[in-house]
């Protein structure tokens, strides 16, 4: 058997032996929500253009929070190359299939 006392549940050696509590070691803490940086270049299309700058509200939010701001950027996205496919272009050249007999 040991003449070692066991220790108290939640103290280590450490904090027995005299080292700084908990409170002064909030250096590694995790940081709060910081802005990245990133630059974000207007694209000429409006709806593009809402989206990246709605990118840049995650910069200010705890990371659980960047899914639903991505989210919503991705629908503005997916929704913006629908109306791309929705225009009108130029005719195009008829299709084989496209001639009568």
């Amino acid at each position: 058997m040991s003449d070692a006392a066991p220790q108290a549940e939640g103290r280590t050696a450490e904090t027995e032996a005299g080292a700084e509590p908990r409170e002064a070691r909030d250096e590694y803490a995790p940081a709060g929500p910081a802005p990245l940086g990133v630059p974000r270049t207007p694209t000429g299309d409006d709806g593009v253009d809402a989206g990246l700058r709605r990118l840049a509200d995650a910069d200010h939010l705890p990371t659980d929070g960047h899914v639903a701001v991505y989210e919503d950027v991705h629908r503005g996205l997916r929704d913006a190359l629908t109306a791309l496919d929705a225009r009108p272009g130029p005719p195009g050249s008829p299709s084989p299939y496209d001639r009568r007999s």
